[in-house]
Formats: structure tokens, sequence, C-alpha cells
């Protein structure tokens, strides 16, 4: 079993200042996506995302908290930029957990996120109450709100008996 690195060497000030950069230019995300290997035939994705024009303060961040990729955004644009995506689910829940405490804007979406990663998905049911979870972080994401997926009403329609 592979060890966990996330932010180990990572000392209460870095935390502090890598937790601005979330709640300043950072979205947390959830997604809930088509997964034929799930007994449902979904499944939840936590996601945390920061973008800089300036690559070296997302490498620096992915370097001290070991978690993540950084990619580039318009290549080659003037109005360039980098995103720092953490999509695992084990890095997305120790970074946040890391952060919290240092939050101050996405402290409400950082705790939505946690339930959903905390949540057993073991009957439909449960996999509504999710859903709803992830509709109810997404209403927090600005760039969201005209373009959000309605995951309920898009399970409640894989699951229904009609078909």
């Amino acid at each position: 079993m592979r060890a966990n690195a996330v932010g180990k060497r990572c000392s209460e000030v870095e935390r502090a200042y890598i937790a601005g950069f979330l709640d300043a230019d950072g979205a947390v995300m959830a997604v809930i996506e088509k997964h034929q290997e799930k007994r449902f035939g979904f499944r939840v994705r936590v996601a945390l995302k920061v973008t800089q024009r300036d690559r070296k303060i997302l490498d620096w961040i992915q370097r001290t908290m070991h978690a993540g990729i950084v990619r580039a955004n318009r290549l080659g644009d003037t109005r360039q930029t980098f995103d720092l995506h953490i999509r695992d689910r084990g890095e997305v829940r120790e970074v946040l957990e890391m952060l919290m405490p240092h939050l101050r804007v996405k402290i409400a979406q950082a705790r939505t996120a946690l339930e959903i990663l905390d949540s057993d998905i073991r009957s439909e049911r449960d996999l509504i109450r999710v859903a709803r979870l992830a509709d109810a972080l997404s209403r927090f994401n600005v760039r969201s709100k005209n373009r959000r997926k309605n995951f309920v009403s898009k399970i409640q329609e894989h699951l229904s008996p009609n078909d």
C-alpha cells in the first residue's frame, strides 16, 4: 500500500498561504460521472483547482503539498494561464482537511466536499443524496451557475424504472 505524502512537510504558515490561493483563485468542485464499474452506474468525483498566470507558484504549491498536477491553458495566447488540478480522492481529502482551518471564502464548499467524500453510496437513495450535495456545491461556483448540471435529475432519469 502506498503511503500518502500529501502535505507532510508543509508548515502551518505554508498551509495558510496556500489556503489563500484556493480562497481567491480556486474552485472546489464535484462531478458525478457515468461509470460502468460502479454499482449504480455513476461515480462521484470531488476536485480542487487553482488558476494562476504564473506557473511558478502552482509548481511550488504542487511540490509543497505533494498533490495534483499543473497544466497550461490557452497555449501561445497572451492570456495564458495555468491550473493546479487535484482530483485524487485521497489527495483532495487531505488537502481540504489541512487547509480548512485557514479558509475564509470557500469554507462552506470545503465542508460540502468533505461530506461528499465521507458518503458511502450503498443505495440509490444514497446516490441521490450525494447528487444533491454535488448540486449544492456547484451553486457556490460562479462559473458553474449558468452551465451547471443538475446531477439529481440526471441520476433519476438513469435510475427510472420506466426504461
